[in-house]
């Protein structure tokens, strides 16, 4: 089952991935996506592992940003694959029929070839400037949300992702968007667990 509400981690100074996974957890978050940049293969595959247990503990959904391998070692419940990763149909032959998969998405076109790659969900941004992803493509606004779901031939959960702060969740779910994720609204809060639960009210 895709959730409305999706929250990734990110690399932070002051904060460690399973110190997010654990306050996110803890304050009712049930579907979070661990997003680690830039470390090596043996420091992901351990953050993985700690997070995997803190999600199993609170019966949270874990999915693996980017790393199939990873996704598939610790046995999360799927991974996500952004527009420079390897493909959905690569991902499905080694993660098996039941693994979730989702994608990344910043046109109509872009959600039709993975709809026919066959993704479970899509993440559709950016829809502000966001500083958590490097090369970023074009910025969407409400706009372009109501759009491309309304164009769309089949049904498939559109997440809005990129830059998303409390007050957009409304507009952004009136344009007929399935769900939102969050990332820095929640990790560079310095009240996280009350933007949470500001957050979940809405869902």
């Amino acid at each position: 089952m895709i959730h409305r509400f999706q929250y990734l981690t990110q690399d932070l100074p002051s904060f460690s991935h399973p110190e997010l996974a654990e306050m996110a957890c803890k304050n009712g978050i049930k579907w979070l996506q661990l997003r680690v940049k830039e470390v090596p293969f043996d420091e992901y595959l351990y953050i993985a592992q700690t997070v995997k247990h803190i999600c199993d503990r609170f019966q949270t959904t874990l999915i693996i940003n980017d790393n199939v391998e990873i996704c598939k070692l610790v046995n999360a419940a799927g991974v996500h694959l952004g527009k420079t990763d390897m493909s959905i149909a690569q991902a499905r032959k080694i993660l098996g029929e039941t693994k979730i998969i989702g994608g990344t998405a910043n046109t109509l076109e872009d959600i039709m070839f993975l709809h026919v790659q066959g993704a479970h969900y899509v993440g559709l941004g950016p829809y502000k400037f966001t500083t958590t992803k490097k090369n970023l493509s074009s910025v969407l606004g409400l706009d372009a949300y109501s759009k491309t779901v309304q164009a769309l031939p089949f049904p498939i959960p559109i997440i809005a992702i990129g830059g998303i702060q409390l007050e957009d969740v409304k507009p952004l779910i009136n344009t007929g968007v399935f769900g939102v994720a969050v990332s820095s609204a929640i990790n560079l809060s310095t009240e996280k667990e009350k933007t949470i639960a500001n957050f979940l009210e809405l869902f």
